[in-house]
């Protein structure tokens, strides 16, 4: 018969084992975040008690803008970037004034400074068969630091970058974001790997998506249509100065324009466009055959011996356009910015404006929340957001898209008289100028300014066909001419929707409320 003092220290000796096994595990586990065994914490799925506030995927210009705007404001953010060494971009280059002070709303302005030897723009110059025009921005009423800026893409975003993780309340991450986290239609965080291929999950009541042109996770979020009208080549011109300093030069070629630009105090960024998504190789010397051939015998002539020596160099990079409306499926716990969301071509330089006045539109939204957790009633309020950012966004894109398509040439006589019509219409100076420009610079966000100079100009080319007597043949080209011009702009209208972009009021996102808790 067993004695009860066997049994009785059997039963001590067994409650002794469960502490000391419920200490072990207390090691390894604080407050529901269970650590793995390299240090990195990792949230149970069912954890609910986030340390995050935001996750933002992707750190070029619009992550991080936005990862320091947001951590300014307050909120806990861990950006999660595929590779934090420097960008080596061909574009991204060129900050429009409108974009520029929107930096300054952001406090970021010291990042487009000498200290990456960013330049300032103060205009366009515009050339076409032999003939040039200057097309200065309309500053007068701006102190004198206001202007755009060109500089190197990838100074710009790492001094972004540097910015933004001086704040305690910013963590960034290199890493690869897989996938979205969703939980009953609900965006929770996401499932991303580290730079040593090991799978994490980062939570938090809001994750926004900037993870650019190449995006892998719009399509959880949009229904995208996007489109490559044609392919940048770019190259690098040293030591020699633009005809006009301090601008942007603009060359209305055969077949489409050729950009030139500062983009430090010793280089000239140059950028020629080739309709089509298939560019002649490099490799086998077709490329620099084409540029020399085609291309060096419509630049301006002081440009030309550096344009030669930067094709004889060899550094020539090439890479595909893209154009994209917003087309935004509001999902709980998400939102879309940056060329992840809306492109427009670069021919005029216009989407970092767009990103980072996206970026003060959604700072100041956010503002009166304290709490993001009701996703559903976040979600609902934020579809302002689509409707508010119109004014910006649809004038740049279709100002974009429209000037792409007028500048470049056509075989079709009706296109040929409109871009006539274009650089004649600006070559007048004064509010054909000015209108223009102010439009093209961010400055003048009026998408219906935009509508009534884009037909001032087609008005402009019928009446130089009806100069000095009109014929049935220069009237019947007058009418194409209407026709041609209501075929390149409609369609775009479309795409922005007539509604938000003329009448943005009569849309009840428009009218949206904070919720209340």
């Amino acid at each position: 018969m067993v004695s009860y003092e066997y049994v009785l220290g059997g039963v001590l000796a067994s409650l002794l084992a469960s502490v000391f096994i419920m200490i072990i595990n207390s090691a390894t586990k604080v407050e529901g975040v269970e650590k793995s065994r390299n240090g990195f914490v990792r949230m149970p799925e069912n954890d609910e008690r986030k340390g995050t506030d935001v996750v933002i995927v992707g750190a070029g210009v619009a992550g991080a803008a936005l990862a320091y705007t947001l951590a300014k404001e307050g909120r806990r953010v861990h950006v999660i970037e595929r590779d934090l060494s420097e960008p080596d971009r061909i574009v991204g280059e060129l900050l429009q004034p409108g974009g520029y002070l929107k930096l300054i709303e952001l406090g970021l302005e010291d990042c487009a400074n000498e200290s990456i030897d960013a330049q300032k723009v103060f205009g366009y110059a515009l050339y076409k068969d032999g003939k040039d025009t200057k097309l200065s921005y309309p500053l007068e009423k701006y102190s004198s630091d206001i202007a755009g800026r060109s500089f190197h893409n990838g100074r710009f975003i790492q001094r972004m970058r540097e910015k933004a993780a001086t704040l305690s309340n910013v963590k960034l991450e290199q890493g690869t974001v897989t996938t979205l986290i969703e939980e009953k239609g609900t965006i929770k965080g996401v499932i991303y790997k580290n730079k040593s291929g090991e799978e994490f999950r980062t939570y938090a009541p809001l994750t926004i998506v900037c993870d650019g042109c190449f995006s892998n996770l719009r399509k959880n979020l949009s229904a995208p249509k996007v489109e490559s009208p044609s392919c940048f080549v770019g190259l690098v011109l040293e030591n020699c100065d633009l005809p006009h300093a301090n601008h942007g030069h603009v060359i209305l070629g055969d077949p489409s324009p050729v950009l030139f630009y500062p983009i430090s105090s010793t280089e000239i960024r140059c950028l020629v466009d080739i309709p089509g998504t298939k560019v002649p190789s490099v490799a086998n010397g077709e490329m620099a055959k084409y540029l020399k051939t085609v291309v060096a015998p419509q630049i301006p002539p002081q440009l030309y011996n550096s344009f030669i020596a930067a094709i004889d160099k060899g550094n020539i990079r090439s890479m595909q356009n893209k154009s994209m409306a917003a087309n935004p499926l509001p999902t709980p716990g998400a939102l879309l910015l940056g060329d992840s969301f809306n492109m427009r071509h670069p021919l005029t330089g216009g989407g970092m404006t767009v990103a980072l006045s996206d970026i003060v539109l959604l700072r100041d939204l956010l503002r009166p929340l304290h709490d993001l957790n009701d996703a559903s009633a976040l979600s609902h309020y934020l579809e302002s957001f689509y409707t508010l950012r119109k004014p910006v966004s649809s004038t740049i894109n279709t100002l974009a898209g429209a000037l792409y398509k007028v500048f470049c040439a056509s075989p079709d006589p009706a296109r040929q008289e409109t871009r006539e019509a274009c650089f004649g219409y600006l070559s007048l100076g004064g509010i054909c100028s000015y209108g223009p420009v102010s439009l093209l610079s961010g400055l003048n966000p009026r998408p219906l300014h935009l509508f009534l100079h884009f037909f001032a100009v087609a008005i402009y080319g019928v009446g130089r066909l009806m100069l000095p007597f009109p014929s049935p043949q220069r009237t019947w080209l007058g009418i194409r001419l209407i026709l041609s011009a209501s075929g390149i702009i409609f369609p775009i209208i479309k795409g922005e929707g007539v509604r938000q972009m003329f009448f943005p009021t009569t849309v009840p996102a428009y009218y949206r409320a904070p919720p209340v808790h």
